[in-house]
């Protein structure tokens, strides 16, 4: 058993007592010592009892672990009680009763080994030292044990799922008593009565929660269960998670830093997963049901959600959620990513700003919606502009702008709204330019009609995983749209309506870069001919998470519509092309 006292300079210390063998410090609630902060990872260290001593161990994470001023890189150890532990903005300091035993046992061998020698010296004539007074040592634990002496399996918690599916079950009792209508109150008020229910279930009926249950992080988990996402609310909160993948109620994975990982919280059955998707889609006027398994939706901050429920999902209900930086992205962040270089942005920004047809392009989870969104922002504040997708994503900052979302079909099967609707609908809108989120099908052959015919500057974006397969994909989705028409016609207008294709790659390592700035240059012999202009060379990939390192470089080949701009008087630098010297 070990007490940990916590201080910081925004409160005062608390006292956080352990009665195992370890606990764990950092910010996940999974930890017993839970530390908030950028710098502080979920797990960032462990405090753990070795042979009846106090022993930490850092996890590696991005805030050193110091000990008296000195950071530690694994485990360290054993810790006296006048040993100060730093981690972030924290000071912790470990007491151990174990250890105390062990020095008053110490003490009290030594001053019997002492008590002899002391004797010996005054038969030799010397006036013996004064008797100490007693010390009463520590009362020396009934069992050598380690196990015993620091918990008993009394004391082993029961796992908070098991009390949360409780409470929760009560709240519903509750409610369902007070005949308390939930749909006729706001989000807000609904949120502070379920809490002071939860409060009061919790006063009468759970008195008797393990001392090691948190009472409030139980209270936020019923809550949040009850009235909001459950566990995925603390996952929509951290910033640092890009990606969240429910594959079962209790098996959910996250993408941080490009890197997919196991999380450690879970849904409490298939319900509780339900539940949460129809929070999701019910506001949007969706439905997700036997007859509609499937549904495409988005949360109040933009994040992009698919879910699928069974009998088309096996393994229960499944959500995916693709989460946007809630700061507005511009082309300098692209720099500070290392997606792209200046030239290359400079370049971007000069074809967006002149009206050309551009093509974004990658795999999936590369990138292409964010970088879509970055070069829109680049289209002057004159041109009016719209917008088309599936589910809304774009965050476009241009006063004269019109939005527009496509519809499933209603219960009957009616009132069903396609992409390829509202792109021939905009044609009538009088836009400048058209945005469309992603062109998956039949809609392709209306964008590129539009970018034929008067709406030069239109962005869309493609799955593809190269420019040359792109230009393969948008064949097969223009003949999609059921025209019949020879591929003669339809490369004609693929190499007229196209200007650049911006292609973006994930590497392994989880970095997302600008493989490609390709330009269409025409048609030759029924093929479309396209020339490079930058491109991002792989040099090598290192460590063992296969971290890509390269450079951007520019191939020599200036595009052929930089003259029609210079004649114009846009003023360009040429350098942005000069190829580098090998």
């Amino acid at each position: 058993m070990f007490s940990v006292v916590v201080e910081t300079g925004k409160s005062g210390p608390r006292t956080i007592r352990c009665l195992h063998k370890e606990c764990g410090i950092g910010r996940s609630d999974e930890n017993l010592v839970i530390l908030q902060g950028w710098s502080i990872a979920r797990h960032h260290a462990t405090i753990r009892v070795i042979d009846e001593a106090i022993y930490i161990e850092s996890s590696g994470s991005r805030a050193a672990v110091r000990v008296n001023g000195s950071a530690i890189k694994s485990q360290h150890g054993p810790l006296e009680a006048a040993d100060v532990v730093e981690i972030g903005d924290y000071t912790l300091r470990i007491s151990s009763e174990l250890g105390k035993a062990r020095r008053g046992a110490a003490e009290q061998k030594h001053r019997e080994a002492a008590a002899p020698a002391a004797a010996n010296d005054s038969v030799a004539g010397e006036a013996p030292a004064p008797a100490p007074r007693p010390v009463a040592a520590p009362p020396a634990p009934a069992s050598t044990s380690t196990s015993t002496d620091l918990a008993t399996t009394d004391d082993v918690p029961p796992d908070i799922v098991v009390w949360r599916e409780r409470v929760h079950a009560s709240l519903l009792k509750q409610m369902d008593l007070r005949r308390i209508d939930v749909h006729s109150l706001s989000d807000e008020e609904l949120r502070v009565k379920t809490s002071e229910l939860i409060d009061a279930v919790l006063d009468k009926e759970y008195k008797d929660l393990p001392k090691v249950i948190n009472r409030k992080m139980l209270a936020k988990q019923v809550l949040d269960e009850a009235i909001g996402l459950g566990p995925l609310e603390n996952l929509i909160e951290d910033n640092s998670v890009t990606e969240i993948m429910v594959n079962a109620h209790d098996q959910i994975y996250i993408e941080r830093a490009g890197r997919i990982e196991k999380s450690p919280v879970y849904f409490t059955n298939d319900r509780a997963v339900l539940s949460a998707i129809e929070r999701i889609v019910t506001p949007l006027g969706r439905r997700i049901d036997e007859s509609s398994p499937m549904v495409d939706a988005r949360l109040k901050d933009g994040s992009r959600v698919n879910a699928i429920i069974p009998p088309i999902a096996l393994r229960g209900p499944s959500i995916s959620i693709r989460k946007f930086a809630k700061r507005k992205l511009e082309g300098r962040d692209l720099i500070a990513f290392g997606s792209l270089d200046d030239s290359m942005l400079a370049f971007l920004e000069i074809a967006v700003r002149e009206r050309k047809n551009i093509v974004v392009t990658g795999g999936t989870g590369s990138g292409k919606t964010t970088l879509l969104n970055i070069l829109s922002n680049f289209i002057p504040d004159r041109d009016r502009i719209v917008t088309i997708e599936d589910a809304a994503e774009l965050k476009l900052v241009q006063p004269n702008l019109v939005a527009l979302e496509a519809r499933p079909p209603n219960l009957e099967g009616k009132g069903q709204v396609t992409i390829r609707d509202l792109v021939k609908n905009a044609l009538r809108m009088r836009p400048d330019r058209i945005v469309v989120g992603e062109c998956r099908g039949g809609e392709t052959l209306d964008m590129l009609q539009a970018m034929n015919t008067g709406h030069e500057g239109s962005l869309t974006t493609a799955h593809a995983n190269s420019p040359r397969d792109a230009i393969s994909r948008v064949e097969v989705m223009v003949l999609m749209a059921g025209m019949d028409l020879p591929m003669a016609v339809v490369r004609e207008q693929i190499a007229s309506a196209v200007d650049l294709i911006v292609h973006q790659r994930r590497y392994p390592c989880g970095s997302r870069k600008v493989s490609h700035i390709t330009e269409v240059t025409g048609i030759e012999s029924g093929t479309i001919q396209l020339q490079d202009i930058f491109n991002f060379k792989v040099t090598t990939f290192t460590g063992h998470d296969g971290k890509v390192e390269g450079r951007f470089v520019a191939t020599g080949s200036i595009p052929e519509f930089m003259e029609e701009l210079a004649d114009r008087g846009v003023p360009i630098d040429l350098d942005i092309f000069r190829k580098p010297e090998e």
